[in-house]
């Protein structure tokens, strides 16, 4: 069922535990996501950024999608349709279209203006049940064009945002989107503690999941991360198992060629993907 993120990730945080926000690209990524959270029964939050939605039709056709999908499966977990990184615009647009949760990215902005648009977007989404992410201090890497160096939040700024009634807070703790390069410094706890004993029970959330050791995930969660996205990792599982058929002369052999048969293998690396992380997460049989 469709619902905003709020309530599973207050459960995630007293819990314990996180739940995944993975990032879907087309109807494959989509139906491989919920079976998969409906299978382990786990909440889950499907992850969507402006240039994702714009290649897919736009807002519209996704939340349709989407609640199609829901319906047709019999998707009983909650699941969270999400804008990842949206512009103040996009939001609006999202919002207007049916997403249950939103992401206002005004790290680039100055603090003053940043606060100021997530105030309002808090007014109008909180009006609607709409959950709100907010964040501070760019995350590093590239995501759709958006570029971050991987800094990290200053714990105060991060208080400034979460008493505005976010209902999460994205924080830069020398996390990156993208593949983590060889020097990378790793996460910052020390940041995450501060942010943490600032925040108290707001919900934290950790971009750019992949590549990141299980065992920094584990000690994120266990200071208060509660919300993890991946979308990396999928899209290089899936362009593996696709390159492997290929390769493999598959795609010559009968129908090989039909997509549906072209998607499968790639369909099924989604899968096993999601579930590897949602143990990881913790989010299994949390739904």
């Amino acid at each position: 069922m469709l619902v905003s993120a709020k309530e599973m990730l207050q459960k995630a945080k007293a819990g314990k535990y996180a739940v995944g926000q993975f990032n879907i690209n087309n109807l494959e990524w989509t139906k491989a996501i919920l079976l998969t959270a409906q299978e382990n029964n786990s909440p889950v939050i499907l992850g969507v950024s402006e240039g994702a939605a714009k290649y897919m039709c736009g807002f519209n056709t996704v939340v349709n999608m989407v609640k199609g999908m829901i319906e047709t499966l019999n998707i009983t977990v909650p699941v969270a349709i999400h804008l990842d990184h949206g512009s103040y615009d996009g939001a609006y647009k999202a919002m207007e279209a049916g997403f249950s949760s939103v992401m206002f990215d005004g790290s680039h902005y100055p603090i003053e203006e940043n606060i100021e648009k997530t105030k309002q977007i808090i007014k109008d989404a909180t009006s609607k049940g709409i959950s709100v992410e907010a964040e501070v201090g760019a995350i590093g890497g590239e995501e759709d064009g958006v570029v971050g160096s991987g800094e990290v939040a200053d714990p105060n700024e991060c208080k400034m945002i979460a008493d505005l009634g976010v209902s999460m807070l994205a924080a830069g703790i020398g996390n990156i989107h993208g593949k983590y390069p060889a020097n990378w410094a790793g996460l910052s706890f020390e940041t995450l503690d501060a942010i943490q004993k600032l925040t108290g029970d707001m919900p934290l959330v950790l971009h750019g999941g992949t590549g990141i050791p299980a065992d920094m995930i584990k000690k994120a969660i266990s200071l208060g991360v509660s919300k993890i996205n991946v979308n990396t990792e999928c899209q290089l599982a899936f362009q593996e198992a696709t390159r492997k058929y290929i390769e493999a002369g598959k795609d010559l052999e009968g129908k090989g060629f039909d997509p549906r048969k072209l998607l499968a293998p790639g369909f099924e690396a989604i899968k096993v993907t999601v579930k590897e992380k949602m143990e990881l997460f913790g989010s299994i049989n949390k739904a």
